[in-house]
């Protein structure tokens, strides 16, 4: 009897609804789909937050053949997409409007708050909305992912589309950064209705690798909390080791080949490791300029901390890297790369050969002048 009360409580769908919904899914096997390919449920996508992430996002959409419309509070970000021809809008209830699917991505709570709540938010005409689905990409904490997501199903649609009698949201936030974000290869952690997810695949796979199904509404949200929490104390604990190896005379070169091939090996040390001179293409390399910022870092920091708080959970060392990357932020280096952790709070050294080669140059500027 639990059981068959669980299955009830699940969104059923018809033989008709499901032959729709394979429908949505068929294009998901490629990437790179033509326009007239792409299912009319998800043609026309209205993107709002066109930053360092949004508009590589939004920018691979239309690669792809989307019908894209576009709003940012930043001008000159709108400027980029208007000049190309994509339409741009005014306020996010203008975008609503034009548009069958709504991806998000902004840099907090409250900037989700707004955009979907606020004054001609993009539920300001909630009696007769036109998208059926709404998808946010930001980094935000759970509560209000799921609250958002209450309000939303509560909504009457203009018109029914596909299997959705209501309009519906995904929380999707992303993981790989701006160079992911750009190739065209991040990783979606999804939560929400799973028949919602399935049918928005087309659209993560134009913008990413990969898709995770997370679970229920918020469950995205959590996961990218965990991954970042994770991320953080990883760069933490490397940092450390790599300056404590230093000042008992071990170069970080050494140390970085003893890490990478034993069981400290992780993505801080083989993929972002934050030593100046021992990786190239990393942020670590051109002083700490690009890539996640530490401001980000101790935002997401702190969501992990709330979230920990509010079901009674101890989590020290959560605690303890949100005091260091809010350290950080206070001294002026909000804006580098959480990497620079090394340099700005452990005082972590340069790789020897590279302090030798300022050092020569120094004096070759030195020998000029006289």
């Amino acid at each position: 009897m639990a059981m068959a009360s669980r299955l009830r409580a699940r969104v059923v769908l018809s033989r008709c609804e499901w032959s729709n919904l394979r429908s949505l899914l068929r294009p998901s096997l490629n990437r790179g789909f033509s326009s007239s390919s792409i299912p009319s449920h998800l043609e026309r996508v209205g993107f709002i937050g066109l930053g360092n992430m949004g508009f590589h996002m939004a920018s691979n959409l239309i690669t792809a053949g989307y019908k894209i419309t576009v709003h940012d509070i930043n001008y000159n970000a709108l400027k980029k997409f208007s000049e190309k021809g994509i339409p741009a809008k005014e306020t996010p209830c203008e975008v609503a409007e034009s548009s069958d699917v709504i991806i998000t991505m902004l840099p907090s709570s409250s900037n989700v708050l707004d955009v979907y709540t606020g004054r001609n938010g993009l539920l300001h005409c909630r009696s007769h909305l036109s998208p059926w689905l709404f998808i946010d990409s930001s980094t935000i904490d759970p509560q209000t992912s799921r609250m958002l997501s209450t309000n939303i199903s509560k909504c009457l649609l203009k018109e029914k589309k596909g299997f959705a009698n209501n309009p519906l949201m995904l929380d999707a936030p992303v993981s790989g950064g701006v160079p992911a974000a750009q190739a065209g290869t991040l990783t979606f952690m999804v939560g929400g209705l799973e028949e919602a997810y399935l049918a928005a695949k087309p659209l993560f796979l134009s913008m990413g690798k990969q898709t995770i199904y997370c679970g229920s509404s918020g469950n995205g949200a959590a996961a990218k909390i965990c991954n970042n929490l994770a991320m953080a104390v990883s760069m933490l604990g490397v940092s450390e080791a790599f300056v404590l190896g230093q000042h008992l005379g071990i170069t970080a070169s050494t140390l970085t080949k003893i890490f990478n091939s034993s069981s400290a090996r992780c993505w801080s040390s083989d993929s972002y490791n934050p030593v100046p001179g021992i990786m190239e293409g990393v942020p670590s390399s051109r002083n700490y300029d690009g890539g996640f910022t530490s401001k980000l870092m101790a935002k997401d920091l702190t969501l992990a901390v709330s979230s920990a708080a509010e079901i009674g959970l101890k989590c020290p060392l959560t605690s303890e890297a949100r005091d260091i990357y809010m350290e950080l932020c206070e001294k002026g280096y909000d804006s580098k790369d959480f990497s620079c952790v090394f340099r700005h709070y452990y005082s972590g050294k340069q790789t020897r050969w590279l302090i030798g080669l300022l050092n020569m140059l120094g004096t070759m500027m030195i020998l000029l002048t006289l």
